[in-house]
C-alpha cells in the first residue's frame, strides 16, 4: 500500500483493479437506479422508526444508511483527485503550449494539449 496520488498510479495508460472498480461505482452511483435505491432505502428506514418496529430493525436500517454514506463519501474522494489532476494535466499542457509557441503548431507542446483536452474521455 502507498500514499501515492490515486491519479498517479496507473498514469501510464493502463488503469488498476481498484481505479476500474471506482469507475464503475461512479458510473452506477449517478445512475438513476442508484437513485432510486437510495430513495427506498431512506424510506424503509423512516417506515421502520414510524412502525416502531424492533430495536434491531432500526440499528440495521440506521447501519446501511451510515455504510452507503461511507461509501459514497470514499467514491466522492476518489473522483474529486481524479478531475483534480487531469484539471492540472491540461493547464500544464496549455501553460507548455503557450511557452512552445513559437516553435509552430506542430511542436510537442501542442500535442500534448491535444491529448489534454481529451483526457476526460479516458478517465
Amino acid at each position: 500500500m502507498t500514499l501515492e496520488h490515486p491519479a498517479e498510479k496507473g498514469r501510464a495508460g493502463r488503469l488498476g483493479r481498484f481505479e476500474k472498480l471506482a469507475e464503475l461505482a461512479s458510473n452506477f452511483t449517478s445512475s438513476a437506479l442508484f437513485s432510486l435505491l437510495c430513495v427506498l432505502l431512506v424510506a424503509g428506514f423512516i417506515t421502520v422508526h414510524l412502525l416502531h418496529l424492533p430495536m434491531e430493525w432500526q440499528h440495521l436500517a440506521g447501519d446501511a444508511m451510515a455504510s452507503v454514506s461511507l461509501l459514497l463519501l470514499a467514491l466522492l474522494k476518489n473522483s474529486e483527485r481524479r478531475a483534480e489532476h487531469a484539471i492540472q494535466r491540461k493547464l500544464d499542457a496549455i501553460a507548455n503550449a503557450l511557452l512552445d509557441q513559437q516553435e509552430g503548431p506542430k511542436s510537442k507542446a501542442h500535442r500534448d494539449l491535444e491529448e489534454a483536452v481529451g483526457i476526460e474521455e479516458q478517465e
